[in-house]
Formats: C-alpha cells, structure tokens, sequence
C-alpha cells in the first residue's frame, strides 16, 4: 500500500487524524460485553476507511491489535491481511477470526511470503491447504507438508505428487503424508531418491490377500470365457497371484526366466531381449523398458523378489545392464549395494504388489476396442483421462 499521493509528496498526517484512528482501534478491539455489534461495525466501517489513507505505521498498530481480537470487523481483518508483509503479520500468525473463506481470499491476492505464514497456520481445512497449493511455490508447499495440522484432500495430494516430479526434493516430506494412497507413491516412486524410494516400497504396498480371496471364482469365469472382455483382464492382472507368464516358456528360446537373465549376462540387454525377460516375468514391454532404464534401480529388485528370482540374479541383471559391482578403487559399487538392500527387505507379496501395479498403470488402459465401445455406448470422452487412476499415474511417470 503505497503512503504517498498521486503527485508522489507524502500525505499531510494531523494530530487529529492519529487520534482518531486510535479512538476506533480501541473501539473495533473492545470485547463483545462492552459494545453492540452494530457500533462495533459502524465504527469498522469508518476505520477501514481511514486505513487506506494512512501510513504502515498506524496500519501495523491495527493488526497488532486486532490480531487477538475475535470479533473484530473481518473486512477490515482482510484488508490488513493483504496489506504488505510486514503489516499483515500478526494477523496470520495469531488471529482465529478468519475462516476458511477470507483466508482464500487472501491466498488468492498476496505474496508467497503471506501464502507461507498461513500454510504453518494451525487447524486449517482442505479448501485453504488446496488454495496454496495450487500457486505451486516450493517453500509455500514445504511449509504446508511440515504442518501435521492442515489436511490434504485428494486433489490437492494429485496436484503435489505432480509438483514432485519437477521438484523430487518434495517427494521425501510427501512419502510422510497420511492422505499419500498407494497410486500417488506407486507414481512419485520413480523421481524419488533412494531413501524415499525404500519407504514406499515397504510402506504402500499391499500383499493383495483379501481381493485374491474375494475374487478366486471370478478367475475360474475370466478364463471359462477365454479372457475376451478387455476391461476384466486388465483388472485382473493387478489382482492375480502368479507373477510368472508360465505360457511364455513354450514360446522362448530359453527355458526360464533365470535362463535369459543368465544369457542377458552375457551379451547384454538389447530390445530384444528387454522384450523377452518382460513377456516371462509376465509385465508388459513398457513395464519392463522402465524398470531395466530407471537410474535408481531399485525397480530391479522388485522385479527379481516378486518373480521368485534368488538374489544371484539380481547380481545378474545388474551385469547384463553393463552396470559395475564394484568401483574403481574395488569397493562395492554402492548404487547395487543399495538395490541388493532393498531386495533382502522387500516381502515377495509387497514385491508382486508393485510391480504388477506398474504393470498395470503404465501400460494402455484398455484396448482401442474397449475404447471405441465406451465410445459408442455415450461415455464422456474424458472420463478415463479424468478419473482413471491407471492413465493418472502413466501421465505422471511418461508425461502427458
């Protein structure tokens, strides 16, 4: 708020008018039992009025005031909050007379410096925590993630973890969130630093025994009707136990998995192969693809747990991928030390969990078919964009 005049000279201030100013402080500020709320307004009215034509000094003398005032006038309590940082101060870190709705306000026309003091603010609701961050200012965003207090909806969460992958340093206070489900972690896993990445995998996954318990007849149907609805195998491929394609055995040149990992070893990964250790660890060629490219390569850990591989191989596909076991001083190499870690502490069921989620949120929704067909039958053509949490998670990890 600027204190000088249209010409630039200051604004003449006179005793009279600091005086008065004062007098409808004192009178705003009163308790309730002292005045009715109808002069407590009237004279709201006048001070606010007064307030745009006064210097910091007497608006910095306000707030101060009224920020442990409760029942003082909450337009004059907004026009303070919006005036410059250090007049609005004292009213965001102290005052409980805003709600939700003037706090957005306020979110919505300030700076980041005022978007950081209310994100520490206790006892905040999901409209304000979802109002910050949606300006996506990292240190506003950190504030908020440190404040147990302030709950996170689901949107906001969406919005966060997307956030996360052009700032991983996000992703570690993110992976502390109660409100972070399974497919935001099961997303952010893949722009997350090791230590991060180690909580999510023993963290969010699920070992899948109840659904594998409640849907066991609706395999026996599936495979009754040979696999002919698109939508209920992809479902079903999250769902099922065996990891394993046992039928890609017949069609491969090696006898097992364990089989072409150990040629792999030998004369490296290529497409080619990429393809036929996915097609028998039973993942698709895009799954497979992310999981043997990913920098981190913890992925390699899950791969090997959840197929049954002992941890032999593991050491294997770290070789087949050119990768050292050792540095060059003949210490172990400690991004494997790392990977070889995560493996002896991830649970086969957790280990299953994920990679068959990747699997089946990376790779296509459902077929052009099943697409076409929704389609025809009158579905929004954005639903799945918009809801889908599969084509969520697969716009996050490739981008859209």
């Amino acid at each position: 708020m600027s204190d000088l005049t249209p010409s630039g000279a200051a604004k003449p201030q006179s005793a009279a008018q600091d005086a008065l100013v004062r007098r409808l402080i004192d009178v705003v500020a009163m308790p309730g039992s002292r005045i009715p709320p109808q002069d407590r307004n009237m004279a709201g009215d006048i001070l606010l009025d007064m307030l745009m034509h006064v210097t910091d000094r007497e608006r910095i003398l306000c707030a101060s005031r009224l920020a442990v005032c409760r029942d003082a006038p909450r337009r004059v309590l907004r026009y303070l909050a919006q005036c410059a940082f250090h007049v609005a101060r004292p009213l965001l870190e102290e005052s409980d007379a805003f709600d939700a709705s003037d706090l957005v306000e306020i979110v919505q026309n300030t700076t980041n410096e005022h978007r950081s003091i209310i994100a520490r603010r206790r006892n905040l609701c999901v409209t304000v925590t979802g109002a910050l961050a949606q300006f996506g200012d990292v240190a506003v965003i950190r504030e908020l993630l440190a404040n147990r207090n302030a709950p996170l909806s689901e949107q906001t969460v969406d919005r966060l973890v997307a956030n996360s992958r052009e700032e991983p340093s996000l992703c570690a206070v993110l992976s502390e969130r109660i409100e972070l489900k399974p497919s935001h972690a099961m997303a952010m896993f893949w722009w997350s630093d090791s230590s991060t990445r180690r909580k999510i995998l023993t963290r969010h996954a699920s070992d899948r025994s109840e659904m594998i318990a409640i849907c066991r007849d609706v395999f026996e149907m599936a495979a009754a009707e040979n696999w002919s609805d698109p939508v209920t195998r992809k479902a079903l491929q999250l769902i099922e136990r065996r990891q394993r394609n046992r039928a890609a055995i017949e069609k491969s040149p090696f006898d097992s998995l364990e089989g072409a990992i150990e040629a792999a070893a030998q004369s490296g990964i290529d497409a080619d192969m990429a393809q036929e250790i996915g097609y028998l660890a039973g993942i698709k060629p895009v799954t497979v693809a992310k999981i043997l490219s990913d920098k981190g390569g913890e992925g390699l850990a899950v791969l090997c747990k959840s197929t049954g591989l002992k941890r032999d191989y593991l050491r294997l596909l770290w070789t087949a991928l050119r990768r050292p076991l050792e540095t060059e001083t003949g210490e172990p190499d400690p991004d494997f030390a790392l990977v070889a870690e995560t493996y002896e502490v991830l649970s086969v069921a957790k280990a299953q969990t994920t990679l068959r989620y990747w699997n089946w949120s990376l790779s296509a929704a459902y077929s052009p078919g099943a697409l076409r067909q929704a389609s025809e039958l009158g579905a929004p053509a954005n639903e799945e964009a918009e809801y889908s949490t599969s084509q969520r998670t697969a716009r996050l990890v490739f981008g859209n």
